[in-house]
């Protein structure tokens, strides 16, 4: 567990016993089990650190002062305490997450896991608003589209269904508006302030507008044949992936 200043805390999954700290940060409604099996093969060197944000998971119960991503990056600068110099891997809206810590706290470096799936900084209040409407007129429903239109083939069939029940459980008066603040989060503020090297690993979904926002400030790695869940639909290849970014910073 890791203790925040209110007394809460947040449930931690801890793998490998290497020098180097490397912090695993879920996606929205997503959980820290998403990473189960990049924590059973740790990248040589690397103690991995994959954390449930507040609401999520384990800590759905936890709360934070206002359901937004910068939020969620304030209490992990407090959770993070002495870690000293972590690498920070985040998935989807873990990557902004991520960008937002990275402004806060020193750190190696930025792994961006399928985040600009969605183009941040570009998608526009009526693009937002298109977006969300359906997840507050039907949240479950919308969650199950969700994932139909965004895993790919290679998670078998009972992965898909059990991924999609997980995050329809999560707590949608928390969820909903996270999702609000999500889908209006700009990467600029965090792009201009973050010092350390920003990398990518990205499935074939990303559009043309986030790779134009990315192009020069983030280096990118694409792995063929996944959608937006890279580190569940082709495990072993996301590893070897993530192998050789985390030996490039």
């Amino acid at each position: 567990m890791w203790a925040l200043a209110d007394g809460q805390t947040l449930p931690v999954s801890v793998a490998g016993e290497g020098e180097q700290p490397v912090v695993l940060i879920h996606g929205w409604t997503c959980q820290r089990s998403h990473w189960q099996d990049l924590l059973a093969n740790p990248p040589e060197g690397t103690t991995l650190l994959a954390v449930d944000l507040p609401g999520h998971g384990d800590a759905r119960e936890v709360s934070v002062s206002a359901w937004s991503v910068t939020a969620l990056a304030d209490a992990l600068f407090d959770a993070l305490g002495d870690v000293e110099n972590p690498v920070l891997v985040g998935h989807s809206m873990g990557g902004a997450v991520a960008m937002e810590l990275a402004r806060r706290k020193a750190v190696k470096g930025v792994v961006l896991v399928d985040t600009f799936v969605i183009p941040y900084g570009d998608l526009g209040e009526e693009g937002a608003k298109d977006i969300e409407s359906g997840f507050y007129a039907d949240f479950p429903a919308a969650i199950d589209g969700l994932v139909a239109n965004n895993v790919g083939p290679d998670l078998p069939a009972d992965q898909k269904a059990a991924l999609a029940r997980g995050m329809a459980s999560s707590p949608a008066d928390r969820m909903l508006p996270l999702w609000s603040d999500l889908l209006r989060w700009s990467p600029e503020g965090a792009f201009n302030d973050i010092a350390c090297p920003i990398h990518a690993i990205n499935g074939d979904l990303i559009g043309d507008a986030a790779k134009a926002r990315c192009a020069g400030r983030v280096t990118e790695w694409h792995q063929q044949g996944t959608w937006h869940f890279p580190q569940m639909e082709q495990p072993a290849i996301f590893a070897e992936l993530l192998g050789k970014v985390l030996r490039q910073l």
